[in-house]
């Protein structure tokens, strides 16, 4: 067998290959940008579904507020305060404020806009997306039998 013609067949296996490793590496990609999305998407639904439960019995917009960050201490899992915290916090008030004045349900882009300045807030002064908090360790913990 001429060995031009073994060189062509291992050049095109070769360029085959190198071909499916790069899609796989580029389909790896694209699937987990897609599983980041869904993941922040229930967590910015499930986040904003406690919110909303917590701010739905206030009478005015003050306790409502206290609501709304009662519910984010609570789902970021924050018992205590702290100068960042409260940062976050005080930049989260137009969400909630947003929330409380959409009563009637027609004021969604509002709410859809104080989030997104709040999410690139986040993004610009921490360096990192606001969805991102909910990612806890959970601390290994060793096994007693008794």
């Amino acid at each position: 067998m001429p060995a031009s013609f073994l060189l062509e067949l291992r050049t095109s296996a070769e360029a085959a290959e190198a071909a499916e490793t790069s899609f796989r590496r580029e389909a790896a990609r694209q699937i987990a940008a897609l599983e980041q999305d869904r993941a922040f998407a229930f967590r910015r639904l499930n986040l904003m579904q406690a919110i909303a439960d917590a701010m739905a019995a206030a009478e005015s917009e003050d306790i409502a507020v206290a609501h709304a960050f009662a519910a984010l201490r609570a789902s970021l899992g924050w018992n205590a305060d702290s100068e960042a915290r409260s940062e976050v916090i005080s930049h989260f008030a137009p969400v909630a404020l947003a929330m409380f004045q959409d009563s009637s349900g027609n004021r969604s882009a509002a709410i859809h806009a104080a989030l997104a300045d709040f999410e690139q807030w986040f993004s610009e002064a921490r360096g990192a997306t606001f969805w991102t908090l909910f990612e806890q360790q959970m601390p290994d913990t060793p096994v007693v039998d008794f």
